[in-house]
C-alpha cells in the first residue's frame, strides 16, 4: 500500500500538522516539530503532545507514516568544534521531540564539509554524530536524506549513504530517504524506464532497499547532474510524470511515507490524487 502526503505546516503548534494533512487527503505527512530556522525551542508540553496524538488518530494517520524533518541549521559533519557541538545538541533534541510525540523516524540532511576537511573525514564525523545521538535515545530511526550535491553538501552519492550506514553502530536505527529531485540533480537518471531500473538496481547494490524508510516526491527544475536543488510541481520539471507512475506501481515503495515537497501547497491535494490514480488503486481511507 502506498502512503502519500506532503510536508505540511505545523504553525500554531505540532497538533495542527495532522489537521493540515487531513485537509489535503494525505495518508502520510512530514512536519517540523520546532522552528526549522532556530537552534532551540521551548519543550513540548504534555497537552500539545496529547493533542497531536489525538489529531493523528482522528485523521487515521499511522504514526509510522509520519516523517519529521530536523532543523536546516544542523550540520552533523561540521569541521569546527563549536558548530559541531551546537549541531549535535540540536539533533539530539530533535530525536527526543520525536520520541515524545511517539514518532519513529527523523529525516535529516547528513551535513557539509564546508571545504574544511575531506569527504571521508566528514562522513566519519557525521556517523559519529549519529552514534552519539542514538546512544542517548531509544526508538527513533535516523533517516539520512540524499542531497543534490550543492556546494560542500555530503550525501549526494549512494556510496556516501552506504558509508554513513556502515559507520553507524546500531543499524536497526538508521535508514535513507531518497528525494527524486535530489537523485536526478546528483546524477542518477530516472527519466527512462531503463535508467530508472538501473538507478534503483544500483541503490540496492550499494545501499540496500532494507534501509529505504521514506521518499520525497518532487520534480526537478534542473537537469541530470546539475547539482542544483530546485523542486518543481509533478510533471513540470526535468523528470516528467512517468518516473512517478513507475514508482507508484512498484511494490518496493510500499509501506513507507511518500512525501511531496513540491513548491505549490495549494496543489498538493491534486498531486496526491494524481499519484493514487497512477497506481490504479483507490486512495486508502
Amino acid at each position: 500500500m502506498k502512503y502519500i502526503g506532503a510536508h505540511v505546516s505545523a504553525s500554531g503548534g505540532v497538533a495542527n500538522a495532522p489537521l493540515n494533512a487531513a485537509a489535503i487527503g494525505a495518508r502520510a505527512f512530514a512536519l517540523f516539530t520546532k522552528n526549522q530556522k532556530q537552534w532551540s525551542a521551548k519543550p513540548l508540553e504534555s497537552s500539545e503532545i496529547l493533542a497531536f496524538r489525538r489529531n493523528c488518530e482522528a485523521g487515521g494517520f499511522d504514526l509510522a507514516m509520519i516523517l519529521p524533518h530536523d532543523s536546516y541549521l544542523i550540520n552533523l559533519g561540521h569541521a569546527e568544534s563549536e558548530g559541531l557541538s551546537k549541531s549535535r545538541a540540536a539533533f539530539l533534541d530533535e530525536l527526543q521531540r520525536c520520541e515524545q510525540l511517539g514518532l519513529s523516524l527523523l529525516n535529516f540532511h547528513p551535513g557539509s564539509h564546508l571545504k574544511k576537511h575531506d569527504e571521508e573525514t566528514c562522513l566519519r564525523v557525521i556517523a559519529e554524530s549519529i552514534n552519539l545521538a542514538l546512544a542517548q535515545t531509544n526508538t527513533v530511526c535516523a533517516v539520512i536524506e540524499n542531497t543534490a550535491g550543492q556546494g560542500s553538501n555530503m550525501g549526494y552519492s549512494f556510496e556516501h549513504l552506504a558509508r554513513i550506514i556502515e559507520l553507524t553502530e546500531d543499524k536497526s536505527r538508521v535508514g535513507v530517504c531518497l528525494d527524486t529531485c535530489h537523485t536526478l540533480a546528483a546524477g542518477y537518471d530516472l527519466t527512462t524506464r531503463e535508467t530508472f531500473n538501473t538507478t534503483f538496481a544500483e541503490f540496492e547494490r550499494v545501499v540496500g532497499f532494507r534501509y529505504l524508510k521514506a521518499m520525497h516526491l518532487n520534480d526537478s527544475m534542473k537537469g541530470l547532474g546539475s547539482r542544483v536543488d530546485r523542486h518543481a510541481p509533478l510533471g513540470e520539471g526535468k523528470l516528467g510524470l512517468e518516473p512517478f507512475r513507475w514508482l507508484m506501481n512498484d511494490v518496493r515503495f510500499d509501506g513507507i511515507p511518500l512525501i511531496l515537497e513540491t513548491p505549490q501547497p495549494e496543489r498538493w491535494a491534486e498531486e496526491i490524487n494524481l499519484l493514487y490514480a497512477m497506481s490504479g488503486t483507490a486512495k486508502p481511507c
